[in-house]
Parts: structure tokens; C-alpha cells; sequence
């Protein structure tokens, strides 16, 4: 046999792929047996190759042995910093035939790929279920397992995943790594910046069905939606009276703890909510502003003259 048929002449007889050397099919035959024989002594996580065991294990060191030289961000693979690097540089190499979409890494194009395929090769061996990648099954089986190897070293809470540890690490510190290129804010998580974009392209992907309002999360319409239905699952454990979102629940929990806790600095009235609060504020705007008119006024020589409508709108 010569070629490509030579080099890959080692074939699984589950899903028909080949690989060059026998050793490379025994390790890719653990993806359908399920064995995973390397495992972590700290959180006992297991692995299907030593090398994977090896990486894992810098996540309880600590060691990030790889540095970017253009930000300084260090990473416990070199394929990742690989990637990483292509932030800097902007580059995607590998293109979608199908879509014409780009990835920085072969990797992600490849699972991409399955979005027109249908190919779905993980198997959950619980629920049946089925994934495009190894990941998405194992954050699947979690559910099944309750397993949370991830322990926050700062306030010891656990995460199904390290991803879910990285993105909590940030409550604890003051780092704002996703910066909005617009207005310039930083957020904890990429999720957090993606919903503040929103906000300056104006766009809103949930749609109420009932009445066509939209918004900018999900959770927004679905609380939206309890107004069409009725529903008012957080009730008031003082009085049992029931609200259609647990921060109203809350705000009203204060009337019967504290009376009305929200005190108008400008007056001698209280609220229930601080939303009250604002929407009663506003009232004082424009005497707030009355001093500003008077000053202005003195400053043209025409203090004590009625200010016509322009100006009163303008200060």
C-alpha cells in the first residue's frame, strides 16, 4: 500500500477512522469504551493519556509555563498560546467550506464542521444525549454526577468545570479583562460584555411571542412574559403577597422590616424600593437646577426677567 492508505492503515472497527501508529488507535478506542486510566491525585479527575493528565495537573500548581510576549498572559499549553497569539496578530487560517466562517485553531473548525454534518460522536452512556465535542459531553455528565472537581482556594466554592473556576477567580479580584471598545467599560466575563454591546448596537434577540417587546437577555423576557400569564412564582414570606421577580419579592420584604427604607435626601419622603426612590427624584430636577438659572441669568443682565421656554429647557 502506498500514500495516504499507508500511512493510516490502523482502522477502528467502531467508527471506521484510521490512524498511522496502533498505539494512536488504542488511545482513540478509549473515546468509545469509556477508559480513562490516568488519574489526578488531587481532585481525581481521570484522563485517557498521560500527556492530558500532565496538563491538568499545572491547574493545581498553578504552573502557566507558557507567556505571550505581546500581553504578558501566560497559558499551561503551547497550542493554546499558539492560539492566543492570534488575537494579537488577527489572524484566522482556517476557513469553513461550507459557511465561509474563520477560526484561529484546526480544532475549532473542525467541531464547527459538525454544524452542517450533524455529526454528534459523543455519546452521553447515562441519557443518551449526544455532542458534537468531548467537552460539551463531559460538562453534560457533570449533571448526572453532581461532580465539581474545581474548589476556589479564596472562598471554597466548587465548579463543574475550570472554565467556571477562571470566570469566578474574578469575583474575588478586581480584574476586568473584557473591555467594551466603544465607551470603554470592563467586565468580568466575556458573557457580561456581550449583553453591554447591546445596549450600543441597539440590538434585542429576545422576542416576547405575545406582544413583540424584545429585549437584551433572556432573563429579561422571561420575566416579561409572567406579566401575559399571571405567573408570580416569589412570594413575600411575611405576608405571602407574590411578585413576578424575586428582587420586587425583596424590595417589598423592607415594608414590613424597615417601614420605608429609601429616604429622599431632598425631602421628608420614604420608599419602599429604590426604583420609587428614582422615579420621585426626578421631581427635584429642576429645582436642583434653579440656582444654575439664576447665576446664568445675572451673568446675561437679566436676572429677575421671566427666562423664556428655550432657556429653561436648555438649563
Amino acid at each position: 500500500m502506498t500514500g495516504h492508505n499507508k500511512e493510516k492503515r490502523y482502522e477502528c472497527d467502531v467508527c471506521g477512522k484510521a490512524w498511522q501508529y496502533p498505539s494512536q488507535l488504542e488511545i482513540h478506542r478509549r473515546v468509545h469504551t469509556g477508559e480513562r486510566p490516568y488519574d489526578c491525585s488531587d481532585c481525581g479527575k481521570t484522563f485517557t493519556q498521560l500527556s492530558g493528565l500532565q496538563v491538568h495537573r499545572w491547574v493545581h500548581t498553578g504552573e502557566r509555563p507558557f507567556d505571550c510576549s505581546d500581553c504578558g498572559k501566560s497559558f499551561i499549553q503551547l497550542s493554546v498560546l499558539q492560539a492566543h497569539r492570534r488575537v494579537h496578530t488577527g489572524e484566522r487560517p482556517f476557513d469553513c467550506s461550507d459557511c465561509g466562517k474563520s477560526f484561529k485553531m484546526a480544532q475549532e473548525l473542525k467541531i464547527h464542521r459538525r454544524v452542517h454534518t450533524g455529526e454528534k460522536p459523543y455519546g452521553c452512556s447515562t441519557c443518551g444525549k449526544s455532542f458534537t465535542d468531548l467537552s460539551g459531553l463531559r460538562m453534560h455528565q457533570s449533571m448526572h454526577t453532581g461532580e465539581k472537581p474545581y474548589g476556589c482556594s479564596t472562598c471554597g466554592k466548587s465548579f463543574a468545570h475550570l472554565s467556571g473556576l477562571w470566570e469566578h477567580r474574578r469575583v474575588h479580584s478586581s480584574e476586568r479583562p473584557f473591555s467594551c471598545s466603544d465607551c470603554g467599560k470592563g467586565f468580568k466575563s466575556s458573557k457580561h460584555l456581550k449583553v453591554h454591546r447591546r445596549l450600543h448596537t441597539g440590538e434585542r434577540p429576545y422576542t416576547c411571542n405575545e406582544c413583540s417587546k424584545s429585549f437584551t437577555q433572556s432573563s429579561n423576557l422571561l420575566s416579561h412574559q409572567r406579566v401575559h400569564n399571571s405567573d408570580r412564582p416569589f412570594p413575600s414570606p411575611l405576608c405571602g403577597e407574590r411578585f413576578t421577580m424575586a428582587s420586587h419579592a425583596l424590595s417589598h420584604q423592607r415594608v414590613h422590616t424597615s417601614g420605608q427604607p429609601y429616604d429622599c435626601p431632598y425631602s421628608d419622603e420614604s420608599f419602599d424600593s429604590s426604583r420609587g426612590l428614582r422615579q420621585h427624584q426626578r421631581a427635584h430636577a429642576g429645582e436642583q437646577l434653579l440656582p444654575l438659572r439664576q447665576e446664568f441669568q445675572e451673568s446675561m443682565g437679566t436676572a429677575g426677567e421671566p427666562a423664556d421656554t428655550h432657556q429653561r429647557e436648555t438649563l
